[in-house]
């Protein structure tokens, strides 16, 4: 592909579209095209801000042969019927996480998307962050031997924002668009863990509303079991002021420890010296940590800009996709999973019934 990739945007519902476009404006080889929101004020509003031609009508942008790729960022419970039709157009699709909150839909969409022969991504930023993919190197080659537990954080703190509750986002409160806060914020978590160890089997899980009431539920904490035994914790919630500590992985041969992960970390003011990841090693015990300084993001916001290159490259350049329809939907398993196990008080297994 020589010439421009047109992108169309489909709802500036979540607030991750003005960082992918604002990101796109930099790139010399995409044309924001133009945007469909249901929402005249703000598709009008955002479409003149980023240089897109406004359409109220979804048909209307996806007939247009300007555009050759969409991404998908409205309300999640209307994921799947939007990714269904700008696949049965021939668009290429970057869809919002969560892909969807039922299994069904996320079905429906890789049916779609395979009927179609489209190019499908999912928007994970945490692939994205060179202190992720470090770990998820170091693990691979064995640096701290066989994983016997992981424990991962990956917190905001949007439920103490009032702009987020009652502003124009306040529809991820709705249990009907959004299932829960665990389902939109902790699927990121869900799907490291999934990168780093592959299929969960079983999960035991408590999520609830703890310190707020906005929402259907601020926290959670899930406790996943792995193929080779591994154990995975993983905490989300909501309503995290600060934070420092993200990941801890603990093998038979070594341990690495990653700081400034997730939005509370990373946008607080920290020592000049501060070393995102640590590894010590059995073997090389008396040398004690083993630092990488690597760079740490000065805000959420900058790992959430990550996403549209690799998918204009997958596109592009046919590079492969950093995460799959497939990744989408085991992501979304675990959580329902999760939030299975937190209703009935019981170990889940996985797979899922299909009717979760």
């Amino acid at each position: 592909m020589s010439s421009k990739l047109g992108i169309g945007i489909l709802s500036f519902a979540h607030g991750h579209a003005n960082a992918y476009c604002q990101q796109m404006l930099g790139f010399d080889d995409v044309r924001l095209v133009a945007a469909w929101d249901d929402d005249e004020a703000r598709g009008r509003a955002s479409a003149e801000r980023y240089g897109l031609r406004y359409t109220p009508h979804l048909e209307d942008l996806l007939r247009d042969p300007e555009v050759q790729a969409v991404i998908v960022t409205s309300e999640t419970n209307r994921h799947a019927d939007h990714v269904v039709a700008a696949a049965e157009r021939g668009k290429a699709i970057l869809c919002q996480k969560p892909m969807a909150l039922a299994l069904p839909d996320c079905d429906r969409m890789i049916a779609a998307v395979e009927r179609a022969g489209v190019l499908f991504e999912m928007a994970f930023q945490m692939r994205h962050d060179p202190v992720n993919q470090k770990m998820k190197d170091l693990v691979d080659a064995g640096a701290v031997g066989r994983v016997g537990v992981i424990r991962r954080r990956h917190c905001i703190n949007v439920l103490f924002n009032d702009s987020f509750v009652k502003g124009p986002t306040r529809w991820h409160l709705d249990p009907d668009r959004n299932l829960g806060m665990f389902m939109d914020d902790a699927v990121h978590a869900a799907d490291w863990f999934r990168w780093m160890l592959g299929d969960p089997v079983s999960v035991t899980a408590e999520i609830d509303h703890i310190l707020t009431d906005v929402a259907p539920d601020d926290t959670g904490v899930a406790l996943y079991r792995f193929e080779n035994r591994e154990l995975g914790i993983l905490f989300n919630a909501s309503t995290t002021l600060a934070g420092e500590n993200t990941t801890e992985i603990y093998g038979d041969r070594g341990v690495l420890l990653q700081n400034y992960g997730d939005m509370p970390s990373c946008a607080l003011p920290r020592p000049p010296d501060a070393v995102p990841l640590r590894l010590f090693e059995k073997d090389r015990a008396g040398e004690g940590w083993q630092p990488f300084p690597l760079p740490i993001p000065k805000s959420q916001g900058e790992r959430i800009a990550a996403v549209p290159r690799p998918f204009v490259d997958h596109v592009r350049l046919g590079r492969p996709p950093s995460a799959t329809a497939l990744d989408g939907k085991k992501s979304v398993e675990m959580i329902l999973g999760a939030y299975e196990s937190a209703r009935t008080g019981r170990r889940v297994s996985f797979p899922l019934p299909e009717t979760l």
